[in-house]
């Protein structure tokens, strides 16, 4: 139903003693809703939600006590759903249940937490139990009780996890949006993930090199991580990849046989559409590898190996620790292949590897050198309505997610494209002050850029480029410059995004929008 308060949760039932909240859909809820109504059941909202409450009254009516009839309204159900609901008859209990929306349980003294994501928790406990499809339960002030539906009870001893994160991390720590915050926490979060790099790579790295085909499959943010590992893998590693948006997955895996790869990157774990890639991908013989920010999450255990950016909770919905942790994990893998499959000299491996290991530092250098710029520049972005994202190679997938911080936070309309290919089509938007953001690199596309830069420089665009130290023609033929270290251009993705979440962050807030609650988005998309 529409954003209204009338299909806000809670949902209730005719009597208003049982509610319910739920994310995800439940595909049959017409069909269960039209029986409901025949039995006399009368609905306020237009949510599929609401059937739920109605299930249980029934089940209820019937003799059950809360729990038997919720567990039989939940059999009753199709789709995907994370549930919790609690019951005036019964009301020292939040009963809950699980398929494919992710939902946790928190552990505390003295309290027990019901909740989509770890963070909504986290100031209270570190220990958690993550709910697998099928379960359902339910908790006290101090206990847990969990059943496979249809199966009976779960001994969840082995189940309950510390986690590494703490309640600082949830807390905004004196910024005023977590999204800065998190933007702030980069050169951490790239240490950590460096740090917690292990022996699994080896071994993936050597699956990786023997095999035929290479799939890395993304949503999001995670597509663009993943486009840059596919420029990666060939580049570096002379082996065949392809990146592909997961919601398109489940047709281009067909072809996939034994001994190709797949590789799910997914900052929850719970992207049901990169879930379901995965589920083909295994189908089809495929090795599939997990890249996620949250252990335990149901990507990582159905895929056969599972790797963890180890960024730290990230509570703004705009990702960005998060994809720069991804891309330096696909990066130090791409050369971890490379090194295998011996198809770059050794000494430039490890000289790569080295530099990749000076990220954080470098990150932390750039962040504090730009901001002020990009806080003056929002002030003018702000006012625009549309812009182009160009780059060439590695430089659009970072203008692609730059297009995408822009959009999904300042609501500004940006589209991202190859440099090369502004001039079969969108090159007939630009107009005098047109916005044109350029993705320099210094490698082979160097010179081609700048011949892109002088065909919009000469219809009058607003030129503002990203591009290295002492790029002496660039800085004649922008109008603004963030001039950024001199690195490899294979380690360039992780740096270079910096100047473009900054710009949307401070767009954003100078149009006077939350960055961390952009409109119609959520963290973890769990609907398909």
């Amino acid at each position: 139903g529409a954003p209204t308060d009338v299909n806000a949760h809670p949902h209730t039932d005719c009597k208003g003693r049982i509610a319910v909240v739920h994310n995800g859909i439940i595909e049959n809820y017409l069909e269960i809703k039209d029986t409901l109504v025949n039995e006399g059941h009368v609905f306020r909202s237009e949510t599929d939600t609401e059937v739920v409450s109605h299930l249980i009254e029934k089940y209820k009516s019937q003799g059950l006590n809360t729990f038997e009839a919720f567990k039989k309204a939940v059999s009753t159900l199709k789709g995907a759903y994370a549930l919790a609901v609690i019951d005036l008859d019964e009301p020292d209990k939040i009963f809950f249940a699980r398929k494919t929306s992710p939902l946790v349980v928190g552990i505390a003294n003295g309290a027990v937490f019901v909740a989509s994501d770890i963070p909504a928790f986290l100031e209270y406990t570190r220990k958690v139990i993550v709910l697998r499809d099928g379960e359902v339960g339910y908790i006290t002030s101090s206990s847990v009780h969990i059943e496979e539906l249809g199966k009976g009870p779960i001994d969840i001893t082995y189940r309950v996890k510390t986690i590494e994160w703490t309640s600082e991390m949830a807390k905004k720590g004196g910024y005023p949006h977590f999204m800065l915050k998190e933007i702030h926490e980069q050169p951490q979060a790239l240490a950590s993930t460096l740090a917690g790099l292990g022996y699994e790579i080896e071994e993936i790295a050597r699956i990786i090199s023997r095999a035929e085909r290479v799939m890395l499959v993304g949503a999001g943010t995670s597509f663009h991580a993943a486009l840059v590992a596919q420029y990666l893998f060939t580049g570096l590693a002379n082996t065949w990849s392809q990146a592909i948006i997961s919601s398109e997955a489940k047709w281009l895996v067909r072809g996939l046989r034994e001994g190709d790869v797949v590789i799910a990157i997914s900052q929850s774990g719970e992207t049901i559409d990169t879930l379901t890639a995965v589920r083909y991908a295994k189908q089809q013989g495929a090795c599939t590898i997990a890249i996620s920010n949250v252990i335990d999450s149901a990507i990582p255990r159905e895929t056969h190996y599972a790797i963890y950016t180890r960024a730290g909770p990230e509570i703004g919905v705009a990702a960005t620790k998060t994809f720069t942790t991804q891309v330096v994990l696909l990066t130090y893998i791409a050369l971890k292949v490379a090194k295998t499959k011996k198809s770059l000299p050794s000494k430039n491996i490890d000289y790569l590897i080295t530099e990749l290991e000076q990220i954080p530092d470098i990150a932390s250098k750039v962040i504090t050198f730009i901001e002020a710029k990009t806080r003056r520049l929002a002030k003018r972005l702000a006012h625009i309505n549309n812009a182009f994202y160009l780059g060439r190679g590695l430089g659009v997938p970072i203008a692609m997610e730059g297009a995408l911080k822009l959009k999904e936070i300042a609501y500004i309309h940006a589209e991202a494209y190859p440099a090369g290919e502004s001039k079969h089509g969108p090159i007939a938007l630009v107009e005098r002050g047109f916005p044109v953001i350029f993705t320099v690199l210094n490698d082979e596309n160097y010179e081609l850029i700048l011949s892109n830069i002088e065909e919009m420089r000469a219809r009058e665009a607003w030129i503002i480029s990203i591009a290295p130290h002492n790029a002496t023609e660039v800085r004649r033929l922008s109008h603004e410059i963030f001039e950024l270290p001199n690195i490899s251009p294979e380690l360039t993705p992780a740096i270079y995004i910096i100047p473009y979440q900054l710009l949307a962050y401070y767009t954003a807030t100078t149009r006077g929008y939350d960055p961390d609650k952009p409109r119609n988005l959520a963290k973890t998309v769990t609907v398909i």
